[in-house]
């Protein structure tokens, strides 16, 4: 083995020590390259119209299929997957349902924190290097490359798969010129004749294998709609008022899901006290001190009580 390809090892295997020093439970390494399987299913997807209101996944189609359009020389694509699977979950009773995902502290600041200290310890080990880091908001298939990292695979309700591990996961990169050793894309059909989660969508947004129609999620209706939400879904969306998680409940992989260990995902005193009552009754001022930090902000205070007008029908 030559002294480069020594160097490689090394690195890769610091890089995957680090990141669970950091708090991430899994990472992977890609190379960067065209996604020349995903680019027609993206662009089915898109000509179907299915991203509903998402105007910016039209936005920079080649960047979204190739890293290197993202970063100059990118040779590496980095994913982490961080669990955020709560140890319990915020009591339904009299209550409406935020997704899991939002219980705690705002996952985009969470890793982006961590994925700045990788990227500056990388550079203390490798010298000049050319790295960004990615957390959803930026044209990245982050699912895509979680898979070609050897990670998982992309379950038929299009949520990422770890084996041993569930779909409970934030998925984040860092794209980077450092060459790395790879790892191996795992079998993709694991998923087999299941159906759970295409049976148990109450709006029926999973219409094909790995393919949502997103103006018929809950996700989508309850986060990205800005205009109202049409009558048709009146009834279906069971007391959910930001974001949605029964594809995910409903996974036979998610048995494997366990407690994260992230304090900054708990939720705060303020939502898990929160009634039916307290939330219909919440002001805009209580909405920016309850939610400060939070990722339901994403849907504003206007967003959020529109959800739960519509609930309350």
């Amino acid at each position: 083995m030559s002294s480069g390809n020594i160097h490689k090892t090394k690195l890769s295997q610091w890089i995957k020590q680090r990141s669970t020093e950091l708090g991430f439970d899994y990472c992977g390494l890609a190379p960067a390259t065209f996604l020349e399987d995903e680019a027609p299913r993206l662009e089915q997807w898109l000509k179907s119209g299915m991203h509903g209101e998402m105007q910016y996944m039209e936005n920079y189609f080649d960047k979204r299929l190739d890293p290197r359009k993202l970063v100059d020389g990118a040779k590496s694509v980095i994913v982490f997957l961080k669990n955020y699977f709560p140890e319990k979950e915020i009591d339904h009773t009299n209550n409406y349902i935020v997704s899991k995902y939002a219980y705690g502290k705002d996952y985009h600041f969470v890793i982006k924190e961590k994925l700045k200290e990788l990227i500056a310890e990388m550079e203390a080990r490798a010298g000049a290097i050319n790295a960004r880091a990615f957390v959803d908001s930026a044209p990245v298939l982050e699912r895509a490359w979680a898979a070609k990292a050897g990670l998982g695979w992309i379950g038929k309700n299009a949520n990422f798969i770890h084996p041993k591990a569930g779909s409970f996961f934030f998925i984040a990169e860092i794209i980077t010129d450092l060459e790395l050793e790879y790892d191996q894309p795992k079998d993709n059909d694991f998923c087999g004749a299941c159906r759970n989660c295409i049976d148990a969508c109450p709006t029926q947004a999973i219409v094909g294998d790995r393919v949502i129609d997103s103006k018929k999620c809950i996700s989508y209706l309850t986060i990205e709609l800005k205009d109202q939400i049409p009558e048709e879904f009146n009834g279906q969306f069971k007391d959910r008022i930001f974001g949605c998680d029964i594809c995910q409940d409903v996974c036979p992989w998610t048995r494997f899901s366990t407690p994260h260990q992230e304090t900054q995902f708990i939720p705060n005193q303020q939502l898990n006290g929160l009634t039916k009552k307290g939330w219909e009754e919440l002001s805009e001022e209580s909405f920016r001190i309850v939610f400060k930090k939070s990722a339901v902000k994403r849907t504003k205070y206007s967003g959020l009580t529109r959800n739960i007008r519509f609930v309350k029908k």
